[in-house]
């Protein structure tokens, strides 16, 4: 649908809340595809109006019946019109993403933040450790914008933290979230395709949520995926590349007591079928996806992968 077509009844929508309504039925009608910010077209619409505004994030149910100059309709259609025709992802319009309470810089040269570690990280990761307390060097490895290796940082405030990415543009927005989270003495930042060019350091933790998504997927991703840099999507053929490769080299990067992390995706079945000597445990997760793994060091000292 053309865009003229799309917003030909927008110069009706005078408030708020008529601005809501209207362009949350406006998704379907323009096939935009959410989950890279937000899961409902309702909640991305009330995001980006909020964010367009400059209205707090937690704004009460007063907000909705705010009367809008002719100067802010004009804003909010410019947005809606780079969102919906364009097919922008929200995150790119708004230089921002979120995960949880925690904000960071992106940009088109990373992929829009989300992951399971959110919650993983909070309430299951010192289970599977000794001595959480003990912990003094954890690695983020396929690092994009940074976030996860800070969300790390944060839950391991004594410990030193890698976070490594191939990309110099995505470390250059990790290098931004770093240090707005006043970080930069516990994260340092490497530019290598997995440990190819990393210090030698033994790990308690090695976390990763890489490229998975087989090449085929890739390239039948809808418009506002394929916006995101491949480099941090395609995980090969059978999504798999990355994983092989990083669980290769993590045979020598572990302490005796630390495990492997790794986000995965859709790719539990083939995960359980190459790496079953591996034993990959599966952690639950809110939604039921459980798509996360953990694997311990004492598995990959005798596999012969």
């Amino acid at each position: 649908m053309k865009s003229r077509d799309l917003f030909a009844s927008a110069s009706r929508w005078m408030t708020f809340d008529q601005w809501l309504r209207g362009v949350e039925k406006l998704y379907a009608k323009a096939g935009a595809t959410l989950g890279q910010v937000a899961a409902s077209a309702h909640d991305e619409a009330l995001y980006l109006l909020l964010r367009t505004l400059d209205l707090p994030l937690d704004s009460d149910a007063r907000v909705l019946a705010k009367k809008l100059t002719a100067l802010d309709r004009a804003k909010i259609e410019a947005v809606f019109r780079r969102r919906l025709v364009d097919h922008v992802p929200a995150g790119y319009l708004t230089r921002e993403a979120w995960l949880g309470e925690h904000q960071f810089y992106v940009d088109e040269r990373v992929i829009i933040p989300r992951s399971y570690f959110l919650e993983i990280i909070p309430e299951q990761l010192d289970g599977w450790l000794p001595d959480p307390k003990k912990v003094t060097h954890v690695v983020d490895v396929c690092t994009g914008s940074g976030c996860l290796a800070i969300l790390l940082a944060k839950h391991f405030p004594k410990a030193a933290v890698d976070a490594v990415d191939l990309s110099p543009d995505a470390l250059a927005v990790a290098a931004i979230n770093v240090k707005a989270h006043r970080l930069t003495k516990r994260v340092s930042l490497h530019r290598s395709d997995v440990f190819d060019v990393v210090p030698v350091v033994k790990y308690d933790v090695i976390l990763s949520n890489p490229p998975y998504e087989p090449s085929a997927h890739c390239d039948a991703l809808p418009a506002e995926f394929k916006q995101e840099p491949r480099l941090a999507l395609d995980g090969g053929r059978d999504g798999l590349d990355i994983i092989r490769k990083l669980l290769r080299q993590a045979r020598t990067r572990l302490q005796p007591h630390g495990i492997v992390l790794i986000e995965v995706g859709g790719l539990m079945a083939a995960m359980d079928r190459e790496f079953a000597t591996l034993e990959p445990h599966w952690l639950h997760t809110s939604d039921g996806s459980n798509c996360v793994c953990v694997i311990h060091a004492a598995r990959l000292k005798t596999w012969r992968g």
